[in-house]
């Protein structure tokens, strides 16, 4: 599973030209199975791409008791890649002094930013996200449900602002795959800590598409379809 997970990365990269030689890419590792997946299939890419690159891994730890990172940095040793605890408030500033209704867009963006500037601290010049295929399904449907546009994020941003690349280097991977690579190597992921899991828009949009797949098996890939013959910017033109 892992050689085909570092199969479909590997294509996502040469179709976008997510990375070049020389390339320093910190890992938004937050421990769930999507980084852990993009976290081992770059750590097993380095080993032979034809393109030099070093990998760094970046927690931004979100202040709560629960969220334990000794298994993450255990890991991250067997790898041997270098790996950064940030410890910061979110889970005080989020919950507890903005007392957020829908937390999520706050909290992704906080996270975010403190990532972007750990990853410019340590001399990256990109960052690589764990969103996948049904996130990018995901986002696309919170866009036009909530906010009546037609958006998803991008295979590869430029951040003007850090001078950062933002790669998603999963974009040709679906959730499943992570779910059984996770299974397979035993990730050890860090258990829920946020109150809002389970609970959010993007899980919503989850439950919708598995419900549409019941009638509409290819939904999923019609709508990736729909993406690539957009104007979404970033995404690859589909004849």
């Amino acid at each position: 599973m892992l050689q085909s997970i570092t199969g479909h990365v590997r294509r996502a990269i040469e179709d976008y030209n997510m990375i070049e030689d020389g390339d320093k890419i910190a890992i938004g590792l937050s421990g769930g199975k999507d980084s852990l997946t993009l976290l081992y299939s770059l750590a097993n890419l380095k080993r032979y791409y034809n393109k030099k690159f070093e990998i760094i891994a970046i927690t931004v730890h979100p202040g709560s008791d629960t969220f334990k990172t000794d298994k993450l940095e255990k890991l991250c040793k067997e790898l041997d890649v270098k790996y950064i605890v940030y410890h910061s408030d979110l889970s005080k500033i989020v919950f507890d002094i903005r007392k957020e209704k829908n937390p999520c867009s706050l909290c992704a963006n906080l996270r975010r930013g403190i990532l972007n500037s750990i990853a410019v601290e340590n001399g990256c010049n990109k960052v690589a996200l764990g969103h996948h295929l049904d996130d990018a399904i995901e986002t696309l449907l919170m866009s036009m449900f909530l906010n009546g546009k037609i958006y998803t994020f991008s295979p590869v941003t430029y951040l003007s602002k850090s001078k950062l690349t933002v790669i998603r280097p999963l974009i040709y991977v679906y959730e499943k795959e992570t779910r059984a690579l996770s299974r397979d190597l035993q990730f050890p992921v860090v258990g829920k800590c946020c109150p809002a899991d389970g609970f959010t828009k993007r899980e919503y949009m989850k439950e919708l598409v598995n419900n549409l797949r019941k009638d509409i098996p290819k939904v999923r890939e019609n709508l990736i379809g729909a993406i690539k013959r957009s104007d979404i910017p970033g995404w690859k033109i589909e004849k």
